[in-house]
């Protein structure tokens, strides 16, 4: 609950003075986005990190150089 208020408050602050109640909505969601899609996202990243690592190590290996 004190995440969807602070949310809540940091939309608002980002909406500025024409769109309070709107930021405060968008605020106020941003913690439940968040929990939901944050696992996934980093899950893509660390795979694709992996994926970056294996794809260095096999290019220096075919160039013949050694990996820092």
């Amino acid at each position: 609950m004190l995440a969807k208020i602070l949310g809540a408050l940091a939309g608002e602050k980002i909406a500025g003075r024409n769109n309070k109640a709107a930021g405060a909505l968008i605020g106020a969601a941003v913690p439940m986005i968040a929990r939901r899609g944050l696992g996934p996202l980093s899950l893509a990243l660390g795979a694709g990190w992996a994926a970056k690592k294996i794809y260095d190590r096999r290019r220096d290996r075919r160039t013949g150089q050694a990996s820092a």
